[in-house]
C-alpha cells in the first residue's frame, strides 16, 4: 500500500471508532424491539414515548437548567476573576493562577467527595441547589482558562485613553474590554455548559434523593436494562448538537465580517 492509501486508511478506522457507536445508537432508536440484539422494524414510538415519560423530561429539565444556570453564573464569575488576576502583580498573579489551573488537573471524584463533605458539614440539604453551586465551582476555571488569552493580548492604551476622554470605569469597560473579550468569554460558556451537561461523578455525589440528571438517569437505569426511550434522548442530542455546530460553521469568521463593516463603511 502506498503512503497516500495508509493516510486514507488511518483517517477512516479514527471515523469508524469515532462514529460507529453512533451511528448504531441512532439506528437501536428506531428499532421496534425492546432488546438490541434484533431488528424489529422501523418505528418511532420510542420518540412518542420519550415525551410522555415525566421522568426523562424533569432529568432533561434539570440538565438543561442546571448547565445553562452554572454556565451563566461562571462565566460573570470567571470574567470578573480574570480581570483581577491581570491587575495583580506579576508573582500574586502566577500564584493565583496556578491555584485556579488545580481545579482542572484533580480528579473528579477528589473534587465529588470534597464538595459533599462541604455541604454535609455545612449542613445544607442535597438536591438541585447543591447541584447548581458544585457546576458553578467546577466551570470557574474552565472559564478563566478560556478568556484568559484573550485578556492577555488587550491593548492597555485603548482602556486608559477612553478612560481620559471621559468614560468611567464601568463604561470603559462594557465599550472597550469586554468586545475585545467576548470571543473568550463565548468560548468560556460553552466549555462550562459543555461541562456541566456532560458531567456525572460530582452530580452523582452532591444530588439529593429523588433529583436526577440525564447522566444520573441513565446510570440508575442501567441496572435495569435502558429504556430505548434513551436512545431517542440521545439521538435528539446528538441531532441538535451537529446542527448547532454546522450552523456555527456556516456563520462568517470574526476577519470576514469586520472586511463586510469596512465595505459597508
Amino acid at each position: 500500500m502506498t503512503r497516500k492509501a495508509l493516510q486514507r486508511f488511518y483517517i477512516g478506522l479514527i471515523f469508524v471508532f469515532l462514529y460507529a457507536p453512533i451511528i448504531t445508537l441512532v439506528i437501536l432508536s428506531f428499532n421496534d424491539s425492546r432488546t438490541r440484539a434484533k431488528w424489529g422494524g422501523f418505528t418511532l414510538k420510542w420518540y412518542g414515548s420519550l415525551f410522555q415519560s415525566e421522568d426523562i423530561m424533569w432529568a432533561l429539565f434539570n440538565t438543561l437548567s442546571i448547565a445553562l444556570i452554572s454556565a451563566l453564573v461562571a462565566t460573570v464569575i470567571g470574567t470578573i476573576a480574570c480581570v483581577a488576576i491581570m491587575r495583580m502583580k506579576k508573582t500574586s498573579r502566577a500564584v493565583v493562577t496556578g491555584i485556579t489551573n488545580i481545579p482542572m488537573l484533580n480528579a473528579e471524584i477528589v473534587t465529588g467527595i470534597s464538595l459533599m463533605l462541604l455541604f454535609i458539614s455545612m449542613g445544607i440539604k442535597f438536591g438541585y441547589g447543591t447541584i447548581l453551586l458544585s457546576h458553578i465551582t467546577f466551570n470557574i476555571p474552565y472559564v478563566i482558562l478560556c478568556i484568559m488569552p484573550k485578556m492577555r493580548q488587550l491593548n492597555p492604551s485603548t482602556y486608559e485613553a477612553a478612560r481620559d476622554l471621559g468614560a468611567g470605569p464601568v463604561y470603559g469597560f462594557f465599550k472597550v474590554v469586554l468586545p475585545d473579550l467576548l470571543p473568550g468569554i463565548i468560548a468560556g460558556f460553552l466549555m462550562a455548559f459543555t461541562m456541566s451537561l456532560d458531567d456525572f461523578i460530582i452530580t452523582h455525589f452532591t444530588k439529593g434523593p429523588g433529583v436526577h440528571t440525564l447522566s444520573t438517569k441513565i446510570y440508575s437505569e442501567v441496572r435495569k436494562g435502558i429504556k430505548p426511550e434513551m436512545y431517542a434522548l440521545s439521538t435528539l442530542i446528538f441531532v441538535s448538537v451537529l446542527l448547532l455546530l454546522l450552523l456555527i460553521n456556516r456563520l462568517p469568521s470574526g476577519d470576514v465580517r469586520k472586511k463586510q463593516v469596512h465595505k459597508d463603511i
